[in-house]
């Protein structure tokens, strides 16, 4: 009934039959059949499953899933199904909600007939799959998002199509509500989240069908009181009898929705709207905002209104969003504003408050929800609220910007009075006219003159019309004032002068002013012609109006000052198509004036500025332009020569006005050379004798002096823009060795006084820096121009121009290892290291080598970055179809195999900065989408190829971690591919998958050197029972490492004996935390029948370990020459290693200090704690720290924290 409706709140509101039997026991119908039996021919379904074209069978939640078939013939052929066997068909539906969940879990038909709903819940809840927090409505990815959409249709579209029979036969929505009422009362989110949603759209499902009903029901009685009217002899008793039971019927159709709508509102949404999860209650706000839009007689009464009211003041933006946008739905139909009263009376301050919300959307749709409110009624808004909407207008944030602009226009220039009727539509006397004004009031009393171009732009998208009305501007500025009409201040003059400018500019360059957006965005073809029409029109209008605009307002510093930036949006050709040269020449006349008549800094260089415009060689008024000026500074020098010639000579000091002459008239060409290149009047002489004069007598004036500095300093830079490239070189040289002076080292030993002077660059001057080095050092030998003396061909210049660009780069690889510059930016350097080995690998090898002293992981995030970089460019020159045998990518993939031969051998040293390599690397790999569309590759994908060169480096435990991470990134069908664009990918699987044994040697070896590292610092007496390895033999590190791996059991190999006793150290000497290694250790495994075969493989296998034994001894013997040597940046080239290790001296020097790092990966658990740990199904981006022992971490521990 209507009171149900009218009463959500109620609690003993009397509830269905049917729908009290559903919550107790199952009981099946009378014509239910028994589960598991087939649909039946002719129908889509067999046993349960979805079958299209006769080839696949899918559950109902994977043709949804999938989206290929349309939904009302998925729901036709579920009717189908339900009329056949009703049993089978709902219990395939619960399942359908069960999987929207994510539950891997299905209910069967016997837990369906002899289970209670809370039962089920339960059973499923134990069966739910938990290891990561994502189900199908939160997982990302456009196949998802067209899940959701999809499963919202299929929703709709099932009550539609059951809404004449199916629904009103007290069995299958009293399924669906009794199960999504239980499972909207899980404490599992996915159940609950899941269940709510489809809930809340089963009720605006149901909404529509009320509100048919509802039109249904009074046509019905409408003629039924057509036939009751009717004089009885000639009514018609068929057509009376049929109304009567029409009525009846549809009455009873209306009781049974009302009461299902109760069901859901009561058992659902009066619960879920204050979920503790905000998505949940964003549901229930914005489905009961639809409730109300489609049948605002049963909804849109404060009974529900109140629902919205409160989640207002929610904490989340997403849920206050949902009811700004519910209500905007409301107040945008004016005929529900009278039902909307008290509602508005009671929650208006918070909705004007809301405008200032620190969501930016949630401000923004405040602001639009107040717009709607004002057009409803002028009076419910106070002027303070109002207010507070108005100064929003200047909000950096544009959105915000825009919609309070449209609130302000819509306040105070959409009401026209009658007077206003039938007045001219362009001048002064138009309505434009006086809007303008209004405009100007409004600017003048907001007291933000500085923002009129953010005013101008938060009301261009709903007032340009007005803005862009130029003529009524001019007429205003120009034309006397009419007899009774009040003239402008000069303030208000100022104010107008200011917006039109700013409108002009708007109009001319179609982008924010700066401070809003992020940048120039790509204008339309439509865009592009209503900006070339508006120039057109500025440069039309304002050529011929501009020198009236500055011979009135010629000795008023503010309105000239925006007066002369109007030039620079002018379309020059137009002074000769339009003919209008002699427009032009008034324009110049009144420059010339404003220079002679002004002292001021700004307007001297708004008057510059204009002539540097005009004077652009690819117009043709170019002479016309270049002539006034040429005359305009003969004038000035000339005078200025005159000047200084007097103020020089006098005897005794000069007065006051000979020193304003010569000031004036220097800030006027100081002014121009800015602009301009004056060199042809050699301006230097005259201020190097007005210096040099103050700095023997001391009493030149403070301002002379700062002029001539400043137009000194103008013109050493004309000259220096005309120095050739050759000085260049020199110039970056100086410039490197001066950054080294100043840095932060200046104040080592002692000198902290000197701080003062410490100079970073900035990212600017980085940048230039690296661009000079990249331009003139890594070139080719035939396209270097600086070889001496012009003899290109001649050996010996060309190996003189090597070394300056060996000594350049070696100045700025300096910079890299001083930490003066950042670290990021040797990427462009380190890229170079396979491509000019010859002439750089030196200096880029031991640049690398100090970059990982000062820091590991910024340093193998550096690696990283310049293998990104090689990528991206192979991907710009070979387009997005990538072909791993090419050359290019072979080049990329050898260049990361020799940086991971950086990280030396001792992997638990770089196991922080290979693990952030990882990381970055996968990121970029799936971080741009497949340009083929969904199901496609990720772009970058086969830049996984690359990083697999990196997982040698990891440890065990890491490569789970970070083969944890990678997953994260893939979907379900990424794991199924196969085919050869997927290859990448599997390849770096397999890489992160296996090598489980040798991590585990790698991370012996690590223990077995320092072990053997720490006794030799204290040396015990040899006993017979250990042998005493020689001191020269490579600190023991190359040796165990090949010991170890002889030490791994396989089924066919036996154990070596003497390698053995090397591994295996005595239990006594090792510490209580060795089970961080013996969780790693094969245990040894012996054979009882040794083959012929067993025993030459194991021959085999000891002379590849001596063979590889002696490779790494020649190898640590080089590396050990290198170290001695000493070498700096600058010494010369010498003959590359056959086979470049590229490990560096830190790796084999550095000290035994294991100091306490952070990084994205958690650490791994031993054997005896990994069985304690029990997994948090409900929290994926858990923090797993633990502490990792062995006989060296002396009271330190790894913590490892796996950030998503």
């Amino acid at each position: 009934s209507d009171t149900d409706l009218e009463d959500p709140d109620g609690k003993n509101a009397k509830t269905r039959k049917g729908m009290a039997a559903r919550k107790g026991k199952k009981v099946l119908g009378d014509k239910a059949k028994g589960g598991g039996a087939g649909w039946g021919p002719g129908v889509g379904w067999v046993n349960g499953h979805h079958q299209e074209n006769g080839m696949e069978n899918m559950t109902l939640f994977e043709v949804v899933k999938m989206g290929k078939s349309a939904t009302q013939s998925v729901v036709d052929d579920w009717i189908e199904a339900y009329k056949h066997d009703r049993d089978i068909a709902l219990l395939d539906l619960i399942n359908f909600f069960i999987q929207c969940s994510g539950c891997k879990g299905a209910v069967s038909g016997e837990m369906f007939r002899h289970m209670q709903n809370s039962e089920i819940i339960r059973k499923m809840t134990e069966e739910f799959d938990e290891d990561s927090g994502d189900y199908p409505l939160t997982l990302s990815g456009p196949q998802w998002k067209k899940f959701r959409i999809s499963f919202c249709d299929f929703i709709a579209v099932l009550v539609r199509q059951c809404q004449y029979s199916i629904i009103y036969d007290e069995y299958m929505m009293d399924t669906v509500i009794s199960l999504l009422t239980g499972l909207s009362d899980s404490q599992v989110r996915a159940f609950r989240h899941t269940s709510t949603l489809a809930a809340m759209k089963l009720m605006t499902a149901l909404v529509n069908v009320a509100l048919n009903l509802s039109i249904n029901m009074d046509n019905t009685q409408r003629q039924y009181e057509a036939e009751r009217n009717k004089v009885i002899a000639k009514r018609a008793n068929e057509g009376w009898s049929s109304c009567c039971k029409s009525e009846k019927e549809l009455q009873e159709n209306q009781d049974e929705i009302e009461n299902m709508m109760n069901a859901i509102f009561k058992g659902v949404f009066v619960h879920r709207y204050r979920d503790a999860i905000a998505e949940i209650r964003a549901v229930c706000i914005e489905e009961i905002g639809v409730w109300m839009k489609l049948y605002s007689d049963a909804f849109l009464n404060d009974s529900y209104l109140k629902y919205v009211g409160w989640t207002m003041h929610d904490k989340q933006g997403e849920v206050r969003l949902k009811c700004l946008t519910a209500l905007q739905g409301l107040y945008y139909n004016r005929e529900l504003g009278t039902r909307l009263e008290l509602f508005t009376s009671r929650f208006k301050d918070r909705i004007v408050s809301m405008t200032l919300d620190k969501e930016y959307d949630v401000a923004v749709q405040a602001i639009k929800l107040l717009t709607l409110v004002l057009q409803s009624s002028d009076e419910v808004l106070t002027a303070e609220d109002c207010e507070s909407v108005y100064h929003l207008v200047y909000s950096a944030h544009r959105p915000i910007a825009v919609s309070a602009g449209e609130f302000l226009f819509k306040k105070l220039f959409s009401h026209r009075g009658p007077e206003e009727e039938g007045l001219p539509r362009r001048g002064r006397q138009s309505l434009n006219g006086s809007l303008i004004k209004t405009t100007v009031f409004f600017f003048l009393e907001s007291e933000l003159h500085e923002h009129g171009a953010y005013l101008v732009d938060s009301l261009w998208d709903c007032g340009s019309e007005l803005l862009k009305d130029w003529e009524t501007m001019i007429s205003l500025l120009l034309d006397e004032p009419m007899p009774g009409e009040e003239a402008l201040t000069d303030r208000q003059e100022t104010a107008l002068v200011e917006i039109m400018l700013c409108a002009i500019r708007q109009a001319c360059e179609c982008h924010p002013p700066v401070g809003r957006g992020t940048g120039k965005r790509v204008l339309t073809a439509k865009e592009k012609k209503t900006q070339l029409d508006d120039r057109t029109r500025v440069t039309e209008m304002f050529a011929v109006a501009l020198p009236l605009l500055l011979a009135k307002y010629c000795v008023d510093i503010d309105k000239v000052t925006n007066l002369l930036q109007i030039p620079k949006y002018f379309d020059l050709d137009i002074y000769t198509t339009g003919r209008l040269e002699k427009h032009l020449d008034a324009l110049l006349r009144q420059i010339w004036e404003v220079v002679d008549k002004h002292t001021d800094t700004e307007v001297l260089e708004a008057c510059s500025t204009t002539y540097h415009y005009l004077c652009n060689e690819e117009f043709t008024i170019y002479n016309r332009v270049d002539i006034t000026r040429s005359q305009l500074l003969d004038e000035l020098v000339d005078k200025f020569s005159r000047l200084l010639e007097d103020f020089l000579q006098e005897g005794e000091e000069p007065d006051d006005d000979d020193a304003y002459q010569v000031l004036s008239t220097l800030k006027k060409i100081t002014a121009f050379h800015n602009a301009h290149d004056l060199s042809k009047w050699d301006l230097f002489t005259s201020n190097y004798r007005l210096l040099n004069t103050g700095l023997q007598n001391g009493d030149m004036p403070e301002q002379i002096v700062v002029q001539a500095m400043q137009c000194t300093h103008y013109i050493i830079l004309w000259h220096l823009a005309k120095v050739s490239d050759s000085a260049s070189t020199q110039a970056f040289t100086i410039l490197c060795d001066l950054l080294m002076i100043f840095s932060h080292q200046i104040m080592s030993s002692g000198r902290e006084q000197l701080e003062p002077l410490v100079y970073t660059p900035d990212s600017t001057l980085q940048a230039e820096l690296l661009n000079f080095i990249l331009d003139q050092v890594f070139i080719d030998q035939d396209d270097d121009n600086n070889s001496t003396d012009g003899q290109h061909d001649d050996e010996a210049g060309k190996i003189e121009a090597l070394h300056k660009r060996r000594n350049l780069l070696a100045a700025y690889c300096k910079l890299i290892i001083y930490n003066i510059v950042e670290i990021n930016t040797g990427a462009d350097i380190f890229k170079q290291y396979m491509r000019y080995y010859n002439d750089y690998g030196d200096i880029i090898k031991e640049t690398m080598s100090k970059t990982r002293q000062i820091d590991k992981t910024q340093c193998a995030k550096t690696l990283v970055l310049s293998l990104q970089k090689l990528f991206n460019e192979m991907l710009s020159e070979l387009g997005c179809n990538i072909d791993r045998s090419t050359s290019a990518f072979c080049g990329i993939k050898e260049l990361a195999r020799r940086f991971s031969l950086t990280f030396g051998l001792d992997q638990l040293k770089t196991r922080e900065a290979i693990a952030m390599l990882h990381k970055d690397g996968i990121e970029f790999a799936f971080k741009e989408p497949s340009p083929q569309g969904e199901g496609g590759p990720p772009l970058n994908l086969a830049f996984l190829d690359i990083l697999s060169e990196f997982s040698s480096k990891l440890i065990r435990q890491d490569k789970r971690t970070v083969h944890m991470y990678l997953e994260r990134f893939m979907t379900f069908q990424m794991a199924l591919q196969r085919e050869d664009c997927w290859l990448p990918l599997i390849s770096y699987r397999n890489s992160l998958q296996a090598g489980g044994d040798d991590d585990t040697m790698s991370v012996i070896s690590g223990i077995s050197s320092r072990g053997s590292t720490i006794r030799s610092k204290k040396p015990k007496p040899v006993t017979a029972a250990k042998r005493k390895l020689p001191e020269g033999d490579c600190s023991s590190t190359d040796a165990v490492w090949m010991n170890c791996e002889q030490n791994v059991q396989t089924p066919v190999m036996m154990p070596s004996p003497h390698l053995t006793s090397t591994v295996l150290r005595d239990p006594k000497k090792m510490r209580p935390e060795n089970s961080y290694t013996s969780a790693y250790t094969m245990p040894s495994e012996q054979h009882p029948h040794h083959t012929q075969v067993t025993w030459m493989l194991t021959q085999r296998q000891q002379a590849e370990a001596r063979q590889q034994q002696e490779r790494v001894n020649m190898q640590y013997a080089k590396m050990r020459n290198h170290i001695r040597r000493s070498s700096g940046l600058m010494e010369d080239d010498e003959q590359p290693i056959v086979e470049d290790v590229m490990m560096s001296s830190e790796d084999i020097n550095e000290g035994m200090d294991f100091d306490t790092m952070d990084i994205d990966l958690p650490a791994s658990k031993n054997r005896r704690e990994r069985t304690e740990l029990k997994p948090d199904y409900f929290d994926p981006s858990s923090i797993m720290d633990d502490s990792v022992g062995n006989s060296l971490f002396v009271k330190r521990r790894y913590f490892f924290l796996f950030k998503i």
